[in-house]
This record gives structure tokens, sequence and C-alpha cells, in this order.
């Protein structure tokens, strides 16, 4: 593997060199061809707000700076969500789709999608990238395919039945916003012949309280999957629900302590930094992805993939320091996701001087937030202001989910 990669790489940084401006100013005066697959750690960062600083203004559309070619080789156009700041516009070519398509056959392949399935795709098609390839990738293995842009959550759920639908593809938000609604409905989506979830765009596919409440209210089984516009279709969940495989043969993993540049000690929470070998017209090489995640190398199996426990375990950038604690988002929606009455909820962060608070609202049907603080102080070991707000008050969600308010970045502390 390390070999193919290294070869894989290599091409990939002689056509940059040449041809991308942004790679070609980075990569100057570099040794390359690389001899050795670990001399990648001697090349520069590519971090997002480089991408997004250098990008190029085209009306109310900034292109990632990282592009390779004129305007007129590209084909694709998608946005970032812009839940980390204004969204950003990533191009590819025909060469460069056919490879998401391509690396979309692990994800396929780990949800176990045939031609004789028929997958219904619940989201709106808009500029975001991730089912836009999920849905040429599902085409190009032969599946039936049934669109729901445009359509209400309760017009999607009667199209399961209309379709017989056997493998929905949505964010683990939407999934649980649908078995809702079905709840609202007298629909029973454990009696529909839905068999299979494939679950994206955020954490919850890897959590076990996240992926057991959508595997509960469906009777099917859920499979993660992890991307990223800026980066390619990186992971799938294995079989299990424990976590993600990062696709090795399209991309080269590196692990960094957090808030640093150098490699994390095994075994520990790290950020995760990728290669992605195959995008040529708008590629990243060491990529700080600002995702955290403890990984792990295989040892028997028939898939070596790294794997990395838990999936994504949170964001460098979301971490809170509440009493000297580090607590993630995904954390408290893990405890969060135990409580069976509790519909909805809405973290708030927020800063008071130079200490970091944080507030929970919940849509809790039993209307005892007193025993969700308790659970949070035993598992966290911090009190947390927890307070019930009226069903159906906090807001749903389609695509990427928002129930994380950071409000300290506009507190000035000064």
């Amino acid at each position: 593997m390390a070999d193919y990669q290294l070869a894989r790489l290599n091409d990939l940084l002689a056509t940059v060199q040449q041809a991308n401006p942004f790679y070609a100013r980075k990569l100057q005066g570099q040794a390359l061809p690389l001899v050795r697959l670990d001399q990648l750690r001697e090349l520069p960062f590519t971090t997002k707000s480089e991408l997004s600083a250098g990008a190029i203004p085209n009306g109310q559309a900034f292109y990632a700076a990282n592009r390779t070619f004129d305007l007129d080789r590209y084909v694709r156009f998608h946005q970032t969500s812009g839940t980390q700041g204004r969204p950003l516009a990533v191009l590819d070519t025909a060469d460069d789709w056919r490879w998401w398509i391509d690396t979309w056959q692990y994800v396929l392949d780990a949800a176990e999608v045939t031609a004789q399935d028929r997958a219904l795709l619940a989201f709106s098609f808009g500029p975001f990238i991730g089912f836009w390839s999920a849905h040429d990738a599902l085409m190009a293995r032969g599946t039936l395919i049934v669109p729901c842009g445009g359509l209400s959550t309760r017009g999607r759920l009667e199209m399961i039945e209309t379709s017989r639908a056997t493998v929905v593809f949505c964010t683990p938000t939407y999934a649980l916003r649908m078995a809702e609604a079905a709840d609202e409905s007298g629909i029973s989506l454990r009696a529909s012949s839905v068999e299979r979830l494939v679950v994206a765009g955020e954490p919850g596919g890897s959590l076990p309280a996240v992926r057991q409440r959508i595997e509960s209210a469906w009777g099917a089984r859920v499979i993660d999957h992890s991307g990223a516009t800026e980066v390619g279709p990186w992971g799938f969940g294995d079989r299990e629900g424990r976590g993600l495989r990062v696709i090795e043969s399209e991309f080269i993993a590196e692990l960094l302590a957090p808030g640093t540049s150098q490699p994390a000690p095994p075994g520990s929470v790290a950020e995760l930094v990728l290669t992605s070998l195959g995008r040529v017209g708008a590629p990243v090489i060491r990529y700080r992805t600002g995702d955290l995640v403890r990984a792990s190398r295989p040892t028997s199996g028939t898939c070596r993939f790294l794997f990395l426990e838990g999936g994504i375990l949170g964001r460098t950038d979301d971490m809170l320091v509440i009493r000297g604690v580090n607590v993630f988002p995904s954390s408290i929606e893990a405890i969060l996701r135990e409580f069976p009455s509790v519909a909805e909820f809405r973290m708030t962060a927020s800063r008071q001087g130079s200490l970091d608070q944080l507030a929970i609202e919940v849509e809790d049907a039993e209307g005892q937030p007193e025993r969700v603080a308790q659970q949070l102080e035993r598992r966290l070991g911090l009190r947390i202001d927890v307070r019930t707000v009226p069903m159906g008050s906090l807001p749903r969600f389609e695509a990427k989910s928002r129930r994380f308010v950071d409000r300290r970045k506009n507190v000035n502390e000064g």
C-alpha cells in the first residue's frame, strides 16, 4: 500500500508543481519526486483558511484557491456548507468527478448496495456535493434512484412506500426527523421496505446512542460515511458500526497531536490530515481537516484500512474547555440521545471572561431536565445548565444540523 500511495502521490505532485499556481508556490524548493512516503511530512500543510483567503471572486461564488486548470476544463460546481465560515466553491473536472464516483463505490460496498436495490435520496439537490456524488455513484452501479428534492418530509415518507425503497441516503439528523414525522403521522418505518440507511454530513452514524436510536426507529441498519467538499469521499463505516475506515487507496492519512504540527502518540485523540490522490483539478496535500479522531491499524480481517474508532469525535474548533474539562458537542449529543423522551435539543456556548460556558435546551416529553443534567454530570464530571423548551419549538434540519451555537467568537474579550 505504501508503495502504491507513493507512486500516486509523486504523479500528483509532478502535475500540480507544474500546472497548479497555488501548489507551485507552496512546493517551491521541495526536492521531488519523494523517495519514501514518510517524506510527505516535509511538505507544507494546507488549511481551509488558505483555500478561502486565496479564493478567486466570481460574483457571489468564491472559487477555492487550489484550482489547477482554466475554468473551461471543469464540469462540476459545488460549495462547502459554510458551517465553519463563508461557503467556498470547489470545482471538478470530468476526470475528477469519475474519481469521486469510483471512490464512492467503497461506501456502496460497505452498505451492500446492488443493482437490485432502490435508493431513496432524502435531500434537496442544492450545491452540496455529497449526495450529488452519491447519486452518480449509484447510477454507475445500476441501482434504481428515487430523488426526493423539493418534497416535504411527509412526501418523502410516502415516496418510501410508493417506491418500495430498500436503502435511504440522508444525514443522521434527518433520519431522526423522518422517524419523528412518521411517528406523528402514524407511519411504521419498521414495517417499511427500508433495510439500510447511509448517513453522512455530520457525526452520528458512528455514535452508538445516535446509531441505536435511528436503527430502532427504522428497523434498519445504519452505515456511516464521511467526506468533505474540499477533500473527497474519504471514509466508510464498518459493518458493526464501531467507526470509520479511511479509504487509503485514494487518501493518505496523517495524525497530528491537536493544536500542533507533530505526530500524535499512538491511540490518542488526533487531528486527521488527508492528502487526496486522485483529484488533480482541485488537489489537497496535507489538508488539516480539523476533525478529531482516535485511530488504530487493524492487524487482521479482510480490510486493513486505517480504523477510526467512534468515527469523527469532534472538531478542533468546536472543543469547549469548561472548568478545565475538554468537552465536544458530539460527546454531549451521544448522552442526550440516550433519553427517548428528548425529541430535539440545542447547545449554546458562550464565554465569561476567559471561561467557556455551555447551556442546553431540550424538548423533553417528560419535562424533567434535572435527570438529563444529572446524567451529563455523571458522565462528564460537569454540572451543565439544562432547561426544557416547548415541544416542536426548536428547529429541525434536513442537511447538517445547527444544534451547536457557538457565541464565543462574538465576544470581545479585550
